[in-house]
């Protein structure tokens, strides 16, 4: 495991802070997939839609599926039910999503899990994204999570999916970054006083972290929630289906790093500090951002794409003032399961590339980064297969888990 400085960490939020996309933005729908494929796909085990896949020291992996259960496995696919997981709620997109190894993992054996969180508005069944941190205790032939606690919610609660749920370290290993979707309510993306369609900067232990843009500021006391509308139109006067109150203090503005987010499925830093993000646009619109601090990134206010209904959305190049656009986006979507920087042995080549994968296009794709905030597409290899995510193991080997309720676990490994 990498250790940075003090120093290397401010000069790595400085880079979120400083840097800007160089050139203008590129559409990268109409890539064409290459002729073959440089590496090949072995299947290692099954799963019932796979959502995410962690890597222990050990080269053992953790992997969820949204269905509910948290699987240890070994290289090799052998698999091992880890007991003791929460109550998930299942439907849509919604249900257990990430799973991550503490940087204090080698200390205390601690992993976070994202997920959506079953609870009660009155007498309508809700969900929220909660972030949670448990002990993993592994036996020869057990596991189990000890001391489960959810250390940030969205307790408002309400309707509707996109839950994001991706978490990235940050380089000094003491804070955490936390992407939370709009739950296809839209507006509250644009609202400070909720965290939906945010990223959001935490603690190890889920609170506000220091330095982030709105620190030490508190929201509005209550929050009026509404149900999905059918576009970013009617999101405007959406019918308010009741109002929230929040227990104590509203902490979402000092959680806040930044705003205007959809569906945002991919959360990684870069080599060079700099932190980067991809989502899913409505009917065209993915995107690919630099984030910056403090940053907004335009939606509902603004998009590539349009609503599912054919109601239009402005473009960012209409230049509203205040909102950032994408370094890339894609129209077709490809609709981005993950967001995961190279470094390893086995492909050298793509050292400090970002690979993302695609659930309805079933492609991999490379992008490669230049020293001023700009990116470009590299390859997009079609590969038959709903990828919901891509890690690299310490080996330096990829391993891909497919979105189906029979769906595989690939190690990749160069021709």
């Amino acid at each position: 495991m990498k250790t940075f400085t003090a120093g290397l960490l401010f000069a790595a939020l400085a880079l979120i802070h400083t840097s800007a996309p160089a050139g203008a933005q590129v559409n990268a729908g109409a890539q064409a997939p290459e002729s073959s494929l440089p590496f090949t796909l072995t299947q290692v085990a099954t799963f019932n839609l796979p959502w995410r896949i962690a890597f222990l020291p050990d080269s053992r992996m953790l992997i969820t599926e949204k269905v509910g259960p948290l699987w240890l496995v070994t290289p090799r696919g052998a698999k091992t039910q880890v007991m003791n997981a929460p109550v998930v709620l299942y439907g849509g997109n919604g249900g257990m999503h990430g799973v991550y190894v503490s940087p204090t993992f080698a200390i205390d054996q601690s992993i976070y899990l994202t997920y959506a969180e079953p609870g009660m508005i009155g007498d309508m069944l809700g969900s929220s994204l909660a972030l949670a941190k448990a002990r993993l205790v592994m036996g020869e032939k057990t596991a189990s999570l000890e001391g489960l606690k959810v250390i940030w919610r969205d307790g408002a609660r309400g309707r509707g999916y996109q839950f994001g749920g991706i978490i990235a370290f940050a380089p000094d290993g003491k804070s955490l970054f936390l992407t939370s979707g709009e739950r296809q309510r839209m507006t509250p993306a644009q609202d400070p006083n909720q965290p939906l369609g945010k990223i959001l900067h935490l603690t190890l232990e889920g609170k506000p972290a220091p330095g982030n843009p709105m620190a030490g500021k508190t929201g509005a006391a209550k929050v009026d929630i509404t149900n999905p509308p059918s576009d970013t139109e009617a999101a405007k006067t959406a019918a308010i289906v009741y109002t929230y109150k929040f227990p104590g203090k509203n902490l979402t503005p000092s959680e806040t790093w930044s705003s205007g987010h959809r569906t945002p499925y991919g959360l990684a830093f870069a080599p060079d500090g700099r932190l980067w993000e991809i989502e899913h646009g409505p009917k065209g619109g993915d995107e690919l951002n630099l984030i910056e601090r403090g940053g907004n990134y335009g939606w509902p206010l603004v998009s590539y794409g349009s609503n599912y209904n054919g109601v239009p959305i402005p473009s960012p190049d209409t230049d509203p003032p205040g909102l950032t656009k994408p370094v890339i986006y894609w129209t077709p979507i490809i609709a981005p399961g993950n967001l995961t920087f190279y470094q390893g042995a086995l492909f050298p080549q793509w050292d400090g590339s970002a690979l993302v994968g695609g659930l309805s296009s079933r492609t991999l794709n490379r992008i490669t980064f230049d020293d001023k905030g700009g990116a470009k597409t590299a390859e997009r290899w079609n590969i038959g297969k709903r990828v919901r995510d891509v890690a690299v193991a310490p080996d330096g080997a990829l391993w891909i888990a497919e979105d189906s309720p029979i769906g595989g676990l690939y190690r990749v490994t160069p021709n």
